[in-house]
């Protein structure tokens, strides 16, 4: 795994990308620790306005991007588009202006630009503006439903989805298979994979992608 930077790292695929990586040093760029880091990895806590010149400067071979929230968390969809567009771009700017070649971003099943859905459409927006930076490669993870742990307040809507994930991942097939559940853990396990491998342009990994790459 090379040199990597990581924004979104206090949320479950962020902590989960940390614990695949083994012994590789990371960068962690956060507005609050992370507990229980290897000494081996560097934490550097500052306000997102510092962000993307913290990024900059430290020129990373990849920026991961974990980051990500929801409409209820943020409190209203302007502050929604400030975490999930805003601070994803402002980051990836900071990693261009650094000479950064690669960036991996986690997205959602659905994201469109042209959506009808405020939340699929922001995602959208934030994959084409990222894909307009330039960067020699750009891999965007698109995960349905996330199982796991979270950290923080439990979200009730997406509980009870987690329950009854087993019956309805059991009803998606075909070009439906991409909206099935998958653990944030098999998605940190794609991110670390997709670290180490080159070539140029946009690729786009879906639920069957995530998985191969997990395994």
């Amino acid at each position: 795994m090379p040199d990597a930077l990581i924004v979104g790292a206090t949320g479950m695929i962020g902590r989960a990308v940390i614990a695949h990586s083994g012994s590789a040093p990371l960068v962690i760029v956060a507005r609050r620790e992370v507990d229980g880091l290897a000494s081996h990895h560097k934490q550097i806590v500052a306000p997102s306005e510092r962000w993307a010149d913290i990024i900059a400067a430290e020129k990373p071979a990849v920026l991961i991007s974990c980051l990500g929230t929801t409409i209820r968390q943020a409190g209203s969809q302007a502050a929604f588009r400030a975490v999930d567009h805003d601070l994803v771009l402002a980051a990836a700017r900071g990693a261009r202006a650094g000479g950064t070649p690669h960036m991996i971003a986690v997205s959602s099943v659905g994201a469109a630009a042209k959506s009808g859905n405020f939340y699929l459409r922001i995602k959208g927006e934030t994959e084409d503006d990222l894909a307009a930076l330039g960067f020699e490669r750009l891999d965007l993870l698109r995960p349905g439903l996330l199982r796991g742990d979270r950290p923080g307040p439990q979200r009730l809507g997406e509980g009870l989805a987690t329950i009854a994930a087993p019956l309805t991942d059991a009803l998606l097939h075909g070009s439906f298979r991409r909206y099935r559940s998958i653990s944030g853990d098999s998605v940190a396990a794609a991110i670390v994979a997709l670290a180490g491998q080159h070539g140029p342009g946009v690729h786009i990994h879906e639920n069957d992608a995530i998985r191969a790459l997990a395994d």
